[in-house]
C-alpha cells in the first residue's frame, strides 16, 4: 500500500515531529500503549544497562524520544492500513476460497528484514519495533559475536557503512585507534581453474599462517576487503551500545536519514525480548529469523578474541545456547535458523539444534542479455566455507535435485535470491551505449521472464522457500512492475512462495492482503 499525504505534527507529547510522516496521527489509545511499552522495555533492559557505561541524561532522553517518534512514523503508516491487512492472516480458508500454493496452504508469511529499514535504521530496537506493529510474521536479523563473546545485531561487520562509527572516531580516540590498517594477503584457490570457476586467489585477513590471532588486524570478510575500516569483533556489547548508533544502509540516499546515529545497535536478547513482548502484546506469535552471518570469518575472529578454542564454531554454540535458554529449541517455536554457509547449519543441526533451518542462496548479479545469475566472484558465487574447504561448487548447484536433495538434509526451507524464481532480461540488447561504452543495462530497464521451476521443486521435497529481498525503490523493481513494489510481490505470491523477506513490511502486509482477496479469502 502506497503512503499517504504528510502529516503537519505529530501526535504522542515529547515525540519529534517526523519529516515526511504520514498523516494520520495515531489515537491517544497508541500513545498509551507506546508510552507502556517504553517503560516495559525499560525494564527489560535495566540489568544489560548497568554492565554498560552511563550515557549523559540529555542523550539518553534525546534517544527515548526519537524512539517514539520512530514508533509515531510506524503508527501512522499502519492507521492507513485496513484492519484486515494490518496484521499476520494465518487461519483456515473461507469456504469457496481458492487453494494457496504455498507448502503448508497457509498464507504467505512477511518477514521483516532487518526490522523495517525502509523507514528507520535497521537493526535496532525502533525497527524492530515498527515491524511487529506493522504486522510482521518475522524479525529477521544477522549476527556476530562481540570482543566479550555476545551475539550482535548488525548487517555487515565493517561498521562504516551502516552505523555513525567514522563520525564517533573523529572525537572518540578510543575508536578512531581501532580502525584496521593492515592490508590482507592472497591465497590461491584449492580447485583447478576453469572458465566458470571464478578467481584464481582471493584475500585472507591470516595474514601469518602461524598465527591464529593476526585475523584481528586486517579487515578483509568472505575475501572481500575492508581494510581501513573498523570491525564490530573489536568492541564489546557495552562499548557498541555505548559509543555506536546504526544509519540507512541499502538505498541510503532514498531513505529518511532523520533517526541516523539515533538508536544504539542491540544483542540478539533484545531481539528475542522485543519479539516476545510484542506477540504477548499484539496477540499473534512473532518469531525470530537469526542468520549466522558469515560464519566461518565469525568464529575466526572469535577464537582470536578468546571465545573458543581452535578449531571450535563460537558463532554457532552461542547460538545455540541463547536458543536453548529462551525456551525455543524445537520445529515448532517462533525462531527459523538460515545460513548462507552449509556447514554452519550443519553443525547446529548435529549438535542439538532443533528449530527449522533455512539454507540461503546468493548470486553476485544478473546478466541481463541471458537473464542468468551472475557467479563470477569469491564473496557471492559460492558459500564462503565451500571455497576455503575447496569446493568448486557454484550456489546454482543448489538448485538442482541432487542439491535440493542434500540441503532437505540439515534443512527444512530455502532462502533464494529473487533472480532465480524469476528471472529479468532486456530485450531487444544492444552491446554498447551512444558513447561507446560496453552496456551493462539495470533492473529497472528489464522485463520479468516466464519463472522457474525452483519454487515446485523444492516444495516436492518439502523445502519451503523464503525469498529475498522485497524493496520500494523504483532502482530495485523491473519494468513491467512500473514502479509498483506491490505488483512484484504479487507475482511471488501467485508462484507459491512461502515467505518474503521485505524492508517494507506495510508493503508487504497490504499486498498480501490483496492476494488473499483476489483468492476469496
Amino acid at each position: 500500500m502506497r503512503q499517504g499525504a504528510h502529516a503537519s505534527g505529530c501526535g504522542c507529547q515529547s515525540a519529534p515531529c517526523i519529516p515526511g510522516a504520514l498523516s494520520t496521527q495515531p489515537p491517544s489509545s497508541v500513545c498509551q500503549r507506546i508510552e507502556t511499552r517504553r517503560r516495559e522495555r525499560r525494564g527489560i533492559r535495566s540489568d544489560a544497562r548497568q554492565k554498560t557505561k552511563g550515557l549523559a541524561m540529555k542523550n539518553s532522553r534525546s534517544r527515548r524520544n526519537v524512539r517514539v517518534g520512530a514508533m509515531l512514523f510506524g503508527a501512522a503508516a499502519l492507521a492507513l492500513l485496513p484492519p484486515s491487512m494490518a496484521f499476520a492472516q494465518t487461519g483456515s480458508a473461507p469456504a469457496g476460497a481458492k487453494h494457496l500454493l504455498t507448502l503448508d496452504g497457509r498464507p504467505p508469511l512477511i518477514l521483516g528484514h532487518r526490522g523495517v529499514p525502509g523507514l528507520v535504521p535497521e537493526e535496532t530496537e525502533a525497527s524492530y519495533d515498527l515491524a511487529a506493529a506493522l504486522g510482521t510474521d518475522a524479525l529477521e536479523e544477522d549476527l556476530h559475536l562481540t570482543k566479550d563473546c555476545i551475539l550482535v545485531a548488525r548487517h555487515n561487520p565493517w561498521l562504516s557503512d551502516n552505523t555513525n562509527v567514522a563520525e564517533v572516531a573523529k572525537t572518540n580516540a578510543a575508536v578512531a585507534a581501532r580502525k584496521r590498517t593492515v592490508p590482507g594477503v592472497l591465497v590461491k584457490v584449492k580447485w583447478a581453474q576453469s572458465p566458470t570457476s571464478g578467481p584464481a586467489e582471493y584475500l585472507t585477513d591470516l595474514t601469518d599462517p602461524a598465527d591464529p590471532k593476526s585475523v584481528l588486524k586486517s579487515l578483509i570478510v568472505d575475501g572481500e576487503n575492508h581494510t581501513n575500516d573498523w570491525s564490530i569483533s573489536d568492541f564489546t556489547m557495552a562499548e557498541l551500545k555505548d559509543w555506536i548508533a546504526g544509519t540507512t544502509y541499502d538505498a541510503a540516499n532514498e531513505r529518511p536519514k532523520v533517526f541516523n546515529g539515533k538508536f544504539p545497535i542491540i544483542s540478539f536478547q533484545e531481539i528475542i525480548d522485543i519479539a516476545k513482548a510484542k506477540s504477548k502484546e499484539t496477540g499473534r506469535p512473532i518469531a525470530v529469523y537469526p542468520e549466522t552471518k558469515n560464519p566461518t570469518w565469525n568464529n575466526a575472529q572469535a577464537i582470536a578474541n578468546g571465545c573458543g578454542a581452535p578449531g571450535s564454531h563460537p558463532l554457532e554454540d552461542a547460538l545455540i545456547k541463547i536458543i536453548k535458554d529462551n525456551g525455543l529449541n524445537s520445529k515448532d517455536a517462533p525462531i527459523l535458523v538460515q545460513s548462507f554457509e552449509p556447514g554452519s547449519l550443519k553443525y547446529m543441526r548435529s549438535h542439538g539444534l532443533e528449530t527449522r533451518q533455512v539454507q540461503l542462496i546468493d548470486g553476485n548479479g544478473v546478466d541481463f542479455k541471458t537473464g542468468n545469475v551472475v557467479l563470477n566472484n569469491v564473496t557471492n558465487s559460492r558459500p564462503f566455507d565451500w571455497t576455503v574447504s575447496g569446493d568448486a561448487r557454484l550456489y546454482d548447484a543448489m538448485l538442482t535435485p541432487e542439491g535440493l536433495a542434500e540441503i532437505k538434509t540439515y534443512a527444512d526451507g530455502i532462502g533464494p535470491w529473487k533472480a532465480y524464481i524469476v528471472p529479468l532480461k532486456i530485450s531487444p540488447w544492444k552491446d554498447s551505449n551512444a558513447d561507446g561504452t560496453p552496456y551493462k543495462g539495470s533492473t529497472p530497464e528489464a522485463s520479468t521472464q516466464e519463472a522457474t521451476s525452483l519454487v515446485a521443486d523444492a516444495h516436492k521435497l518439502g523445502l519451503f522457500v523464503h525469498v529475498f529481498t522485497f524493496r520500494n525503490e523504483k532502482k530495485y523493481l523491473a519494468a513491467d512492475y512500473h514502479g509498483d513494489p506491490s505488483l512484484e510481490y504479487l507475482k511471488f505470491f501467485r508462484l507459491g512462495v512461502d515467505g518474503v523477506f521485505t524492508d517494507f513490511t506495510h508493503t508487504g502486509v497490504g499486498a498480501r492482503a490483496a492476494y488473499l482477496r483476489e483468492l476469496g479469502w
